[in-house]
């Protein structure tokens, strides 16, 4: 049973979507703000977060850089009275995968936590099958229809980490520092180039799969469930 942990300070928004989450099959934790969150989170092991943004000692934006620094593979889901598109792409930006705003449909909630559950556990392994691809991180090869490609390392890096949180929105930054680290001292042309060459090399109708260009952000790749 996989264990969500709810970070609101309303109590009665916790006791809500702990009802929701418990009826829809998933265990629970939880915490009243973003500092008692990550106490939680290392006591607890959640597989995933439900997290509130406007919190009092540390808010969502502020627990959701931490929670990407310390705890990579934790998916987390903003859910705040915040609509507007500068929130989320805040939010986006912190590292948050996806956003729910406030009021929201109990079903809406449970699809949304089993969809990032789903994409999280493809980074998990040594191989992504994602559209017709096959992604390798073992050779780093990607083979399409029968067919292996070689392809360079950084190319590979990327693709790998976009395959890995399909659906998932990237910060041009975030994947610039995740492929090429903290000490790149290039430019946002580089990641501009590799993301053209993977379109050239694997266009979606063979691929099955196409890198998006989020306006303001930066990239996500998608693919059919």
């Amino acid at each position: 049973m996989s264990k969500i942990m709810i970070v609101d300070d309303d109590p009665n928004i916790r006791e809500l979507v702990r009802v929701l989450l418990k009826n829809g099959g998933f265990d629970t934790c939880e915490a009243a703000d973003g500092r008692e969150a990550l106490r939680v989170v290392s006591e607890g092991n959640p597989d995933l977060a439900v997290i509130d943004l406007m919190m009092p000692k540390m808010d969502g934006y502020d627990l959701c850089r931490n929670l990407r620094r310390y705890y990579e593979n934790l998916p987390v889901l903003m859910l705040t009275a915040k609509g507007e598109l500068p929130a989320k792409v805040k939010g986006f930006e912190a590292g948050a995968d996806d956003y729910l705003t406030k009021p929201f449909e109990g079903d809406e909630l449970l699809l949304r936590v089993k969809a990032l559950l789903r994409r999280y556990k493809i980074e998990t392994a040594h191989a992504i099958r994602i559209g017709g691809a096959t992604i390798d991180r073992n050779s780093y090869t990607v083979t399409i229809n029968g067919v292996k490609e070689d392809i360079p390392r950084k190319e590979f890096e990327l693709l790998f980490k976009l395959a890995g949180f399909p659906g998932r929105t990237f910060s041009r930054d975030r994947l610039i520092e995740d492929v090429w680290g903290y000490d790149f001292d290039g430019n946002e042309r580089t990641l501009d180039v590799h993301i053209g060459r993977l379109r050239e090399r694997f266009p979606a109708e063979t691929s099955g799969f196409k890198i998006t260009t989020v306006r303001g952000l930066g990239y996500r790749l998608e693919a059919p469930e």
